[in-house]
């Protein structure tokens, strides 16, 4: 074979064999479990994920993803209708866990509804929402707070439950009203020295109050700040990144979606900068289309957080989905980009678009 005849056909497989990797490595790109943010999410035996309003608990090397479980049917009460107040009986709060954060395995219900007693605040006729937990590691005990309330939303509570391993079973200590005053939607957050917050909507929701707790984080310890007056929010979320604490909320509108409301911070106690909308994309005047529920960062990922939000589907809140997107810094300024899907090694890309 002549040298011009023979490196012809050097070119053409070697044009090949790069065409070949190619198709390969966008094949083994497509095939990598993704997030479909508005999907049905399903766990490893094949049921839709059931997990509303919650937060994510990273713990040994897995992550555990605590929820409202909705299930029966949807109804409105007369006293809630007012405002598009629609719900579901209680029946208590499940956990998956996930090494990857794709497949999540059922761990069953941790906190139950209880349903002899109708006084009691687990009771199905009771409002049971956003529970966040986190691992106390000098008692050795996992803590979960969660916003209790009556069926018209006024007792305003804060519930708190214990337990000795992170998928339960949780034991409910009780129920206070923080500081005096009401307290509805919720979060908890736990700073690098091992204190911890409540940060709530109070003041029939025109105040968030963001209140230190006990040593054990059972209880309040007294000290706590109102922030945010007059500003009518719920959903809070807050997280810390390099030194600055970062505040997520939304408007209170019922069920409906609206914009994301984002303040950052140098202290937990303020004063808090209000930065406006961080989402950026289709329908970023809605949040796309969903409610926060919690921040969490990525283990072994720098720099890498998930925004967890809730799609509601008031009408069948069973029926309600999932949306989780990456934030997206640009130094200090926060941004929430709309993806229509993705997956965890979205982080180790480190993308370099402007968005």
């Amino acid at each position: 074979m002549n040298n011009a005849r023979l490196g012809f056909w050097r070119g053409w497989f070697g044009m090949l064999a790069r065409g070949f990797a190619i198709c390969l490595a966008a094949a083994t790109l497509c095939a990598e479990p993704a997030f479909i943010p508005g999907e049905v999410w399903l766990d490893t035996a094949g049921n839709p994920i059931n997990a509303h309003g919650g937060g994510m608990l990273y713990f040994n090397h897995t992550y555990y993803w605590y929820g409202e479980n909705k299930a029966g049917a949807t109804t409105m009460p007369v006293v809630n209708k007012s405002w598009d107040g629609y719900r579901v009986d209680v029946t208590g709060i499940r956990c998956y866990s996930s090494k990857d954060l794709v497949h999540w395995r059922d761990e069953g219900l941790v906190l139950k509804a209880q349903t002899n007693n109708p006084a009691h605040d687990l009771h199905p006729s009771k409002v049971v929402e956003r529970p966040k937990v986190a691992y106390h590691a000098k008692t050795r005990r996992f803590v979960m707070w969660l916003h209790i309330d009556s069926l018209d939303y006024q007792a305003a509570r804060a519930g708190v439950a214990v337990a000795n391993a992170p998928t339960g079973p949780f034991a409910y200590v009780g129920s206070v009203r923080p500081e005096g005053a009401d307290s509805r939607d919720q979060t908890l957050f736990v700073d690098e020295d091992g204190k911890a917050y409540r940060i709530y909507s109070s003041e029939t929701n025109l105040t968030t109050y963001i209140s230190q707790l006990s040593d054990d984080w059972l209880g309040h310890a007294g000290k706590y700040a109102r922030v945010f007056p007059g500003a009518h929010i719920e959903a809070q979320i807050v997280f810390k990144r390099r030194g600055k604490y970062y505040f997520l909320a939304s408007a209170c509108t019922g069920w409906d979606p609206n914009p994301l409301r984002l303040a950052v911070a140098d202290s937990i106690w303020g004063p808090w900068r209000e930065c406006g909308n961080p989402c950026v994309g289709p329908d970023a005047a809605t949040t796309f289309h969903s409610q926060g529920a919690f921040v969490f960062p990525v283990a072994g990922q720098p720099d890498a957080f998930i925004f967890m939000a809730d799609r509601w589907n008031k009408k069948d809140l069973p029926d309600s989905r999932y949306v989780w997107l990456p934030l997206v810094f640009e130094q200090d300024q926060l941004k929430l980009p709309w993806l229509p899907e993705w997956s965890p090694s979205f982080f180790a890309a480190k993308p370099a678009v402007r968005w």
